[in-house]
């Protein structure tokens, strides 16, 4: 019967055993690698390990332009696949997934690929993604306790290492990897819109929701449309600042994501208006709690822009 029958796939494209997480930036979310990728309709199916808990899990993921979940989890020897996430030697803190090695590979062919049941095999259900619903804010007309705001740096901007350290020690932003049990409280309210909120204490109105993945130079196109649309009735929308940015970053999780459940889930991780110095985009990421740099020539990323709400309260 085969793995693709016994979870309901096409199998016409089958298994690509050279792709791994390493190589999904480039081909799929900065649209790279278009000899291999012929439309956004196109699928490809590869075997990872997620390493992100306290047992690794081996995986299949379907991939496409744009497009990503994960499909199965696979029951291999827990050992096996242990040895293979060593292998990898010491990795940076946000690199917890990884590609399989060649046991892993032959381990997968004799057992799972030409499987008769799901005895190995246990299919991942889809979830729907959650509407923004209401935020549970209170509204910006309502009365609040005076609020002592802050002006944090906006951008464009060009960060090293060392700056973004510096950054979220003097701003006490939380970064779960460089100010862990940093403390930033912020004071939201609902605008009403159904659309945005507005952070009293830096002044800053957010989209709740924001835009799909795309590359660098869609995303300012994307910024001067909602612009010039007046997404909420305002056409002065921009990126946030690496400060900015992680002033939105929570110490606990809500929803897997370390942000307030007012904001959508889609965006994991957005572009901020900061390059890397000597090189790269940065980007800050609220499912793993920091913030991050990728060196791509044509990085991809979410967006979640903001603006200065001059008639906040």
């Amino acid at each position: 019967m085969g793995l693709f029958t016994l979870l309901g796939l096409n199998d016409g494209q089958g298994v690509d055993w050279e792709m791994c997480p390493e190589y999904t930036f480039g081909t799929f979310e900065s649209w790279g690698g278009k000899e291999r990728i012929r439309s956004k309709k196109e699928r490809i199916y590869y075997f990872f390990i997620d390493a992100w808990e306290d047992t690794p899990r081996l995986c299949l993921m379907e991939r496409g332009i744009k497009h990503a979940r994960v499909v199965a989890e696979i029951l291999a020897p827990v050992d096996m696949v242990q040895r293979c996430v060593d292998s990898q030697g010491k990795v940076a803190l946000y690199e917890r997934s990884h590609g399989i090695n060649d046991e892993l590979k032959s381990w997968l062919r004799q057992n799972v690929m030409d499987a008769t049941d799901l005895a190995l095999i246990v299919p991942v259900v889809e979830k729907e993604a959650e509407g923004l619903g209401d935020t549970g804010l209170p509204g910006r007309d309502e009365l609040h306790a005076e609020v002592n705001g802050i002006a944090l740096p906006c951008g464009p901007e060009e960060l090293a290492e060392e700056d973004v350290v510096t950054l979220v020690k003097k701003y006490n932003l939380v970064d779960h990897e460089r100010n862990p049990h940093a403390v930033f409280t912020n004071v939201l309210v609902d605008n009403g819109d159904g659309a945005t909120v507005t952070d009293l204490v830096t002044g800053l109105m957010w989209q709740r929701s924001g835009t799909d993945i795309m590359s660098h130079r869609s995303m300012r196109k994307e910024l001067e449309k909602i612009n010039g649309e007046k997404f909420a009735g305002y056409d002065d929308w921009r990126f946030p600042s690496m400060a900015e940015a992680l002033s939105l970053m929570e110490a606990k999780k809500d929803r897997d994501q370390f942000l307030h459940s007012c904001f959508s889930t889609e965006q994991p991780f957005i572009f901020v208006d900061a390059v890397r110095k000597p090189g790269g985009y940065w980007f800050v990421d609220y499912k793993h709690g920091r913030a991050f740099w990728s060196s791509g020539t044509i990085p991809g990323g979410f967006g979640r822009f903001c603006r200065i709400d001059r008639g906040r309260k």
